[in-house]
């Protein structure tokens, strides 16, 4: 969302009806719209005041992206074949299987103490556990680190389930 009172000179925008909260409705500014996969997104200008130097007051345009239809309709008589629009490609298949990913690195979470062996433990990047503003390592790394004396696997996001089978082999043995 911005507040803009400059028109965009490569694009010219075109009125469209904007449902407002409280049921109120306003003729905006259509600038661009968004096929995005839920949906259509537009971006409107609403119309705003702003102040000014001094004790003046000026016209202004609110920028905002709404959810179309449902707080957007058409003004009757204008054609919106010229707004610019952009289509965002539908996930793949395998992306709708498998859902959002987890952000791919470790972390170590270094246990106190000094020497040797103080251990710690090896978390998922996304852990709730994981210290934040630890770097985040590779998995060459991370299994690095997971051999080293004392050191642990988090079991709470599935660091261990994840790392023990390469570190161990895929059959329990290694």
């Amino acid at each position: 969302m911005t507040t803009s009172s400059a028109p965009d000179p490569a694009s010219v925008p075109v009125p469209i009806q904007v449902l407002l909260p409280g049921d109120q409705e306003v003729v905006a500014r259509l600038w661009s719209r968004r096929q995005t996969p839920d949906g259509w997104r537009y971006e409107v200008g609403l119309p705003a005041f702003r102040n000014g130097p001094g004790d003046t007051v000026e016209p202004a345009e609110y920028r905002v992206w709404v959810r179309a239809p449902d707080h957007v309709r058409p003004v009757a008589g204008v054609s919106y074949d010229q707004v610019p629009t952009e289509y965002l490609p539908k996930p793949s298949l395998v992306d709708q299987a498998l859902g959002p990913r987890r952000p791919s690195g470790w972390v170590l979470a270094k246990a106190g103490g000094r020497g040797p062996g103080r251990g710690g433990v090896v978390h998922a990047v996304d852990c709730d556990e994981a210290p934040a503003g630890a770097p985040v390592l590779p998995l060459e790394r991370a299994l690095d680190a997971a051999e080293q004396p004392g050191v642990r696997l988090c079991s709470l996001c599935g660091a261990a389930a994840e790392l023990d089978p390469v570190l161990r082999g895929f059959d329990g043995e290694g």
